[in-house]
């Protein structure tokens, strides 16, 4: 590829945009990540510092030290055969909106129509997850600064104005979000450093090897206590999905990113692999050092949503809790950023499909190359699907995790079940897993199944209705909400969406694809390429 400009009102094509259109796309939207950012991006919304804490009461209370640490590995090593499966399709087809357009031309129309759905779903679930979350830390930092009112409806005031903010930030130019999503990667790094030396060397006590790697404990309601006892096992298998398997998603973000990243054949299949190996090496030390740092083992037993906070106070102080939990609060607001982004890219591809009630105002993409109605949209979904939380915080925030994480991974691995089923007949991007597809394959979908069925249990005896002590308040809504998107995306299908969502609709043809982008170079601010800057 040349370095210089074209010649003006010449029409030039990178390699990139060669696969774009071969996919039936112009380039709208400003391809200007390069690899890291495009792992960077995956790796802010898989954010350890966001999921591992603000989930670490459960796998602590639903299995102790063991569901913390072991459970974490084990997620971890399945959920890396998830992502090679899903990098391998990526390479195939790096498009916005990757996982339906894989769907779609793997399998049929109707494969892409479910997958869509449950991937924009999901996504609009994590969003409003991790910005209540967001606000569960940031209250927690705040009230020991200023003694902010730690109450449902302070979190929730912090909850609106950081939703606010992280949506300003994605309606600008996209190369704020870019170079935010470059810090993040940094600034979680530097993080989890700092706060693993701070736990090792700050407390005056640790706790022993034997309790970090072996202790178990049950405090769900359901019995046992032991592995000898067959209820811990539930319990053992809830608390460690429950944790890792929410902080370990998102990384189809790479995919959603592809059309503006350079080398997206290779970068997002890259981008979205090393986001899991390096989170899951990461996450291990960073629980780990948090474990040992636990000051007594039978009053960390009574916290829950701020366990991780009394962790730190208790063990090492006051400032060294506000130090971190600056740190923490920072890191969740850039996976905040970065997910509206994931969002917004769905929405904008889903859109361009037509596959979106008012797909003409979600598609539109502004004169910065951003697709701000669509960043807006995911953003305002995403808050509305949390709002419940301002009468009941724990039952509103099940809602935006069991929505985000089951529906991610049943969009996750629909198109993996068709490249499995297509065989040798499938056309190999730069990136390939060779002869070896089959049996990675087959262990990322018994895995997903599997991870399913778990994400559908009661969590305690008090949310099983036929049992005493019954309260809404301890509901897993997992069956219902994801029951009631089967329910409404197959009733719309087959009432109405089957005769006219058609899955992938060409732009154009090659030429007209070429000369819609000359066109549009006027019309836009930003070139589509940042390799033709200054044409």
């Amino acid at each position: 590829m040349s370095s210089e400009a074209p010649a003006p009102g010449a029409i030039h094509t990178s390699e990139d945009e060669q696969i774009l259109h071969r996919l039936g796309y112009a380039q709208e939207l400003f391809r200007a990540m390069g690899a890291f950012r495009n792992f960077a991006i995956s790796f802010t919304i898989i954010s350890i510092l966001a999921g591992c804490l603000t989930s670490y009461y459960l796998a602590f209370q639903w299995g102790g030290p063991v569901a913390v640490t072991w459970g974490w590995v084990i997620v971890g090593v399945f959920t890396t055969f998830v992502a090679l499966s899903m990098a391998e399709i990526a390479s195939t087809y790096p498009t916005a909106g990757g996982l339906y357009y894989w769907s779609s031309k793997l399998g049929s129309p109707a494969w892409g129509w479910f997958t869509g759905w449950f991937n924009l779903l999901g996504l609009i679930g994590i969003i409003g997850a991790v910005a209540y979350g967001l606000a569960i830390y940031a209250t927690a930092l705040f009230n020991l600064l200023w003694s902010y009112p730690n109450d449902i409806h302070h979190i929730f005031y912090l909850f609106v104005g950081f939703m606010l903010a992280a949506t300003l930030v994605n309606v600008f130019d996209v190369r704020i979000t870019s170079f935010i999503n470059g810090v993040s990667a940094y600034w979680h790094v530097a993080g989890v450093l700092i706060i693993v030396f701070a736990c090792i060397f700050v407390p005056d006590h640790h706790q022993s090897a034997s309790y970090v790697f072996t202790q178990t404990i049950n405090n769900s309601g359901f019995g046992g206590h032991t592995w000898g006892v067959w209820p811990f096992f539930m319990v053992f298998l809830i608390g460690s999905i429950g944790m890792a398997q929410y902080t370990l998603t998102g990384y189809d973000a790479s995919a959603h990113m592809s059309e503006e990243t350079h080398k997206a054949s290779r970068g997002a299949a890259v981008g979205m692999i090393w986001s899991v190996i390096v989170s899951v090496i990461a996450g291990f030390i960073l629980l780990v050092a948090i474990t040992f740092a636990i000051p007594n083992q039978k009053e960390v037993q009574t916290q829950f949503t701020y366990i991780t906070t009394y962790i730190w106070q208790t063990s090492m102080g006051t400032h060294w809790a506000e130090v971190l939990l600056f740190i923490v609060v920072f890191a969740q607001f850039f996976c905040l950023t970065a997910c509206i982004t994931s969002g917004s890219r769905m929405l904008f591809a889903f859109s361009r499909d037509r596959a979106v009630p008012g797909h003409q105002w979600w598609r539109w993409v502004s004169r910065h190359r951003v697709p701000v109605i669509a960043a807006v949209g995911a953003a305002t979904v995403g808050f509305l699907l949390l709002v419940p939380t301002w009468w009941n915080n724990l039952a509103g925030y099940y809602v935006g995790t069991s929505v985000g994480t089951t529906c991610l991974y049943i969009a996750f691995i629909l198109p993996v079940i068709l490249r499995l089923k297509a065989g040798s007949s499938f056309e190999h991007g730069a990136w390939s897993l060779g002869k070896h597809y089959k049996w990675i394959n087959i262990i990322a979908i018994i895995w997903v199944v599997f991870i399913s069925v778990i994400f559908m249990l009661p969590t305690s005896p008090a949310g099983i209705p036929w049992r005493s002590g019954f309260t809404w308040n301890a509901v897993n809504y997992a069956p219902l909400t994801v029951g009631a998107a089967f329910i409404l995306f197959g009733g719309w299908w087959m009432l109405s969406a089957n005769k006219w969502f058609k899955g992938p609709v060409r732009m154009g043809t090659d030429e007209q694809l070429e000369q819609l982008e000359a066109k549009q170079e006027d019309e836009f601010l930003l070139p589509a390429d940042t390799e033709y800057e200054g044409a």
